[in-house]
């Protein structure tokens, strides 16, 4: 990898197409933490304190770089989850050598999107799941917000001291438990902010049709994310080119593949800043195809968090029947068998 002073080129994510897609790494570590930090960061104060506190904001910024600290645990762990970090787009934005999908007509669940690429000779390990990575981490955080309100209410309706010691330490382990789960969610927010994770052209523009020359170089995708990002992206830089918070009153399945889409018309722009020359840190479009994309990835991974709260307002919990969170606010219902255990 080069150093942050030297001449930094463009970087086209993944491994060559000799080599598995799934071996590349995502933004570098800065990349990653100042998306975490800055989406927290800016919360709005609906969102409960302990998320947005110096604490919470720090550990979501180093749990968003989690997923690349733990690849190389062993081929089993690998092999299902590197392929989470990006999904390969053609020119016309649809799927490489399989169905012909688009981000926007992925089928509903990763079994189903599985069975259509095998079909067609393909698995998603090669073509890679990153919608489905993103939309399973919303669910999640969604559903670890509602046992936080859950968790919330019992501890104030209750008369019961060991009840109200036991939601207490409760409260305090989800809340442990969910920014880590939403900081390992936003590394893949953050992935998706990436041009080269929604291209087959990830290293290099590859054995595809190249009229316009663009690099062959399988060199420039380190010294992209991780050097130049360094050298070149500040936060409070990065955060004035944050847009202002959008409420897309949509399914988490609508905005990702917005989200998506935008990223992926990136490619060619970023292709065309590197051939003429622009991808040095010494050149000010560098600095600002890179704070555009990381703004983007930080904005909405702040939007899809306040998504995740409002939706939790009206989850539930347990099974047979459901607790829900109206009802345990209200003293309605008493979850403490759904919380402590009934078996």
């Amino acid at each position: 990898m080069t150093s942050p002073s030297s001449t930094v080129k463009i970087l086209v994510l993944a491994a060559a197409l000799a080599a598995p897609a799934q071996s590349a790494l995502a933004w570098g570590a800065s990349g990653h933490r100042m998306v975490g930090v800055l989406a927290a960061s800016s919360l709005a104060e609906d969102v409960p304190a302990f998320v947005r506190s110096p604490y919470g904001v720090a550990a979501i910024g180093e749990y968003a770089r989690e997923p690349d600290r733990w690849k190389g645990s062993g081929k089993v762990h690998d092999t299902d989850r590197d392929a989470a970090h990006f999904l390969d787009l053609d020119d016309e934005g649809k799927m490489f050598g399989g169905p012909k999908f688009t981000v926007e007509t992925l089928p509903p669940t990763r079994a189903d999107y599985e069975a259509a690429l095998r079909a067609a000779g393909q698995d998603s390990w090669k073509a890679g799941y990153l919608p489905y990575a993103i939309i399973d981490g919303y669910q999640q955080l969604v559903k670890d917000f509602t046992y936080w309100r859950v968790l919330v209410a019992a501890e104030k309706n209750t008369t019961d001291a060991q009840k109200k010691a036991w939601y207490a330490a409760d409260l305090k382990r989800r809340e442990e438990l969910l920014l880590r789960d939403l900081g390992v969610w936003a590394h893949y927010i953050g992935d998706g902010s990436q041009p080269l994770h929604m291209s087959v052209h990830y290293n290099g523009w590859g054995d595809y049709p190249n009229p316009n020359n663009y690099t062959q170089s399988k060199g420039t995708h380190g010294a992209f994310e991780g050097p130049l990002v360094k050298a070149v992206a500040k936060d409070d830089e990065v955060r004035a080119l944050m847009p202002a918070p959008v409420d897309c009153a949509c399914s988490i399945e609508t905005r990702m593949v917005g989200y998506l889409t935008t990223t992926w018309k990136q490619t060619e722009p970023l292709y065309q800043l590197e051939k003429a020359g622009g991808m040095v840190e010494s050149d000010p479009r560098a600095k600002a195809f890179v704070d555009a994309r990381l703004a983007a990835g930080a904005a909405e991974l702040r939007d899809m968090v306040t998504m995740a709260w409002k939706a939790s307002a009206s989850g539930k919990i347990g099974y047979r029947p459901e607790i829900s969170v109206a009802d345990v606010e209200s003293g309605k219902a008493d979850p403490w068998n759904d919380l402590f255990g009934k078996d």
